[in-house]
């Protein structure tokens, strides 16, 4: 199934496919995106699926369906204590570019590999350099930042289910929430709030979307890892801007932070595997 896929147009398979699933989502009774957010998540779909192929697409969906999922769980009861996501956890266009962003970088930087791009053929640069020039070096350069990339793509959206996760099982389930800085007790929802349930279910996030990326062959297992690890420093941090930065500027908005936070996560994976590389060599 999947060489039949390949061997189709992936724009036309991108753009057939996800314009389905917007007419489907359009004229569903539950919303999970606003509109605006349709037309957006429409664009992200269509550039995940042409850069990583329905391997990339399974992760970013897995992460879309699994945390507007966990956004829902004890709505009412975020609702009536003024906690819950705005518009019942229906995602607009900064809740899309917040939580994907990093990932859509990755993906892009990938595709800008595999046409030659981003790290061009070096006989294209210099005609006739074959004759002194180590490609098996080279192609081993190209294929160490595309598995870097890849893995800073699966660990961003690790890391945005994750805080997700966390934040929405604390406010609904947090029997003690304390503020991450001084760790004395503070009312659920607030910024920069963590709690035992939270961070359980922060981890458990990070490791299943992790093994999905590893099930579709965009990660190893020690990538697994690597992400799952670095979904739970980035979550932390995230917390700590949330308890010291965010309310003194205007600009460090919820959407701001998550890309700082996804940013965090797909940054520290990367440091994780490339020194783990250079201590084993």
């Amino acid at each position: 199934m999947s060489s039949l896929i390949d061997s189709v147009n992936p724009w036309l398979v991108a753009v057939g496919l996800n314009t389905v699933l917007l007419g489907l989502a359009w004229v569903a009774p539950k919303k999970l995106l606003t509109p605006a957010g349709l037309f957006h998540a429409w664009f992200l779909a269509i550039l995940i699926w042409v850069t990583l192929g329905w391997q990339g697409y399974a992760v970013v969906m897995f992460y879309f369906l699994v945390g507007s999922g966990v956004t829902r769980i004890g709505m009412a009861q975020k609702e009536a204590e003024g906690i819950a996501e705005k518009r019942s956890g229906a995602r607009g266009p900064e809740n899309v570019w917040g939580s994907a962003l990093t990932g859509a970088l990755c993906a892009l930087g990938v595709g800008m590999i595999n046409s030659g791009f981003l790290v061009p053929s070096p006989q294209f640069l210099v005609p006739n350099i074959s004759a002194y020039f180590d490609f098996a070096q080279y192609k081993s350069l190209s294929t160490s930042l595309q598995s870097l990339l890849l893995l800073g793509y699966v660990a961003s959206f690790s890391t945005k289910l994750a805080d997700t996760a966390a934040s929405e099982v604390g406010k609904a389930y947090g029997k003690s929430t304390f503020l991450i800085t001084t760790f004395q007790p503070v009312p659920r929802g607030t910024e920069g709030a963590v709690s035992l349930e939270g961070t359980l279910a922060g981890i458990v996030a990070s490791v299943a979307i992790a093994f999905v990326g590893w099930g579709v062959g965009l990660i190893d297992l020690l990538g697994v890892a690597w992400c799952v690890l670095a979904a739970f420093i980035a979550t932390n941090l995230e917390s700590v801007i949330g308890a010291t930065l965010q309310s003194k500027y205007t600009w460090l908005t919820n959407e701001v932070v998550n890309i700082l936070n996804t940013l965090i996560g797909a940054i520290a994976a990367v440091l994780l595997a490339w020194t783990w590389t250079s201590i084993i060599k």
